[in-house]
């Protein structure tokens, strides 16, 4: 492989893309740095989509640049696509080709050997008796595992990543998921849009979140759950008594002895008041990316 490059990843200044008139992305900026783990979410229509295919190279901004690896993505995006493994979608793969065909154009493509290619193969459970088959004999989940492997066999510096999962099962998933993990280790910089926050919060250490082509948080997901509110079960050993009261949380449900609530981002009145009652048990969760997102969603909803 090349020299690691030192710098951002991934760095984009003032991105903008706009279609007839509506800007699909509007001033984005955003630096990836080396060895990241990166989540890029937002519902759909949110720009993400628009946001890979320029970097990428395969539309061209309106204003602003795209920068992946040192190289301007649309001026220079031979030189960034070599050094960067990106998943196409699995319906564009060739359906006459044979597995193991595909696998080998992909090679060819990014110039260079395929070293991770049986390791992968194993991970993902793909048989070298499925290799020869044709991929539109082919079920959904088994092309996704075939564009999973196209764009991580060579061992990028930069792996670009949309949806990864779709239509694997969990066991698959969590497979691909370790490999995530193992090259993140190892030094690789990862790139990943995916409407699954269970994973991106299982995976990654910082995201950002678009909405309406605008870029509306970059944080480290540590950093997110402090400024969101914690989700608490209190159990008391009698009923609720009707109307209660609790300082420094928000009720959201009330089922026998058993309450529902957001605790406020200080805690302490909460506890206190804990603190004198009869309780069967109390637990405090952090709020999941699923919490945070949904917050920022409509939060962005209510605003627009």
């Amino acid at each position: 492989m090349n020299d690691v490059f030192v710098g951002p990843a991934i760095q984009t200044s003032g991105l903008t893309k706009t279609y007839s008139g509506v800007d699909a992305l509007s001033d984005l900026h955003l630096s990836v740095e080396p060895g990241a783990l990166f989540g890029f979410l937002g519902p759909n229509g949110a720009g993400k989509t628009t946001t890979i295919r320029l970097l990428m190279g395969f539309v061209r901004p309106t204003r602003g640049t795209a920068r992946m690896l040192g190289f301007d993505t649309w001026s220079d995006g031979v030189r960034a696509r070599a050094r960067v493994g990106y998943l196409v979608q699995a319906e564009s793969l060739f359906p006459e080709l044979t597995g193991r065909d595909q696998l080998e154009f992909a090679a060819r493509l990014s110039g260079s050997t395929a070293p991770l290619r049986s390791r992968l193969l194993d991970a993902l459970e793909l048989s070298q008796a499925d290799l020869d088959r044709k991929l539109k004999t082919y079920s959904k989940g088994m092309r996704q595992k075939v564009a999973l492997i196209a764009a991580a066999q060579h061992d990028p510096e930069l792996l670009i990543l949309d949806e990864p999962t779709d239509g694997l099962d969990p066991l698959i998933q969590r497979a691909f998921e370790a490999h995530l993990l193992d090259r993140h280790a190892a030094g690789r910089t990862i790139f990943m849009s995916s409407h699954d926050l269970a994973e991106v919060d299982r995976l990654c250490e910082r995201v950002a979140i678009v909405r309406g082509g605008r870029l509306i948080q970059d944080a480290s997901i540590e950093g997110l759950r402090a400024q969101h509110r914690r989700r608490a079960v209190v159990v008391f050993r009698a009923p609720v008594p009707v109307g209660l009261e609790i300082p420094g949380a928000e009720l959201l449900s009330t089922e026998g002895s058993t309450l529902e609530l957001l605790v406020d981002l200080d805690p302490n009145p909460f506890l206190t008041f804990l603190a004198t009652q009869d309780l069967a048990s109390v637990t405090i969760a952090p709020p999941s990316l699923n919490d945070i997102f949904a917050a920022y969603y409509v939060t962005e909803s209510h605003a627009s």
